[in-house]
């Protein structure tokens, strides 16, 4: 029953799906983060279920586009982007760790946070309406033919896998690398869980949405792949350089960097298969 009570705390605190109450203690959150990544399995679903009915009606594709980064607020509440904005503003203060951490659980929403959610934003859909827009059949998997089995191209199973990936690396980071106070919500979870347990698991979970990503195509999942490694180790050197550590806000902004950039590799290197 404890495993249970891990999965619902999971969700109930990173989505707004509908959940059971549960209490909150340490022994019910020890694999929470466990379950993190399902999170974003079932983002990737309905994504799916969003670019097929899209392509089924037709619509545009600024509208497809944007509908793949409102399913994303939609399921999780815009928890992560909040960690995003903070940390951007945190960051453009240019201030010593300290006050940066200050900063971070400030709840007033500065200037610099709003540009950077908005720059985020706009760049998401950007990217993503450069791969809703691919015709089935244009080419080979990556240039968005369909897939054996498969209603939809190959590039958008891959673009499916990003949340699954990004929530990996993010549940990875936030159980394997230095906090920087032992407070907040990191420190709550990552206090409870069991780390050899939870780390091995999210190892797992990454290195099994590496191989769905690389079946798909071999060259271009590999290659989103290493930059969610990439994304990774550099947020290792910045959450302690700046800030002394990792956070729950740090967590987030890993997750919602981790997606923009493997979405950006995702696109260009489409782009160059295709040539």
């Amino acid at each position: 029953m404890s495993v249970l009570r891990s999965l619902v705390i999971a969700f109930a605190c990173f989505s707004k799906l509908p959940m059971p109450r549960v209490d909150w203690e340490p022994r019910a959150m020890r694999y929470s983060m466990c379950f993190f990544p399902l999170i974003g399995l079932v983002i990737g679903l309905i994504i799916w279920g969003w670019l097929a009915l899209a392509a089924w009606l037709d619509l545009g594709v600024l509208l497809r586009a944007t509908g793949v980064l409102l399913v994303s607020l939609a399921v999780t509440g815009g928890i992560h982007m909040d960690g995003f904005a903070d940390v951007v503003d945190a960051q453009s203060s240019h201030a010593e760790p300290e006050r940066k951490r200050q900063i971070l659980k400030d709840p007033h929403t500065g200037a610099f946070a709003i540009i950077g959610v908005a720059a985020y934003l706009l760049a998401y859909v950007a990217l993503a309406s450069e791969l809703v827009a691919a015709p089935a059949g244009a080419g080979g998997a990556a240039a968005g033919a369909a897939a054996p089995g498969l209603p939809i191209p190959a590039s958008w199973l891959l673009l499916c896998c990003l949340p699954w990936m990004s929530r990996c690396v993010a549940g990875l980071a936030s159980v394997a690398f230095p906090r920087s106070s032992k407070g907040g919500m990191l420190a709550a979870f990552g206090g409870s869980a069991d780390k050899k347990v939870t780390f091995a698991v999210l190892l797992a979970a990454w290195a099994l949405g590496a191989a769905v990503m690389l079946a798909a195509d071999h060259l271009v999942g590999g290659l989103v792949c290493a930059s969610d490694l990439v994304v990774l180790a550099w947020l290792h050197r910045f959450a302690r350089k700046e800030f002394g550590g990792m956070s729950g806000d740090l967590a987030g902004f890993l997750l919602q960097l981790s997606e923009l950039v493997m979405l950006a590799v995702l696109v260009f290197a489409t782009k160059v298969v295709m040539l």
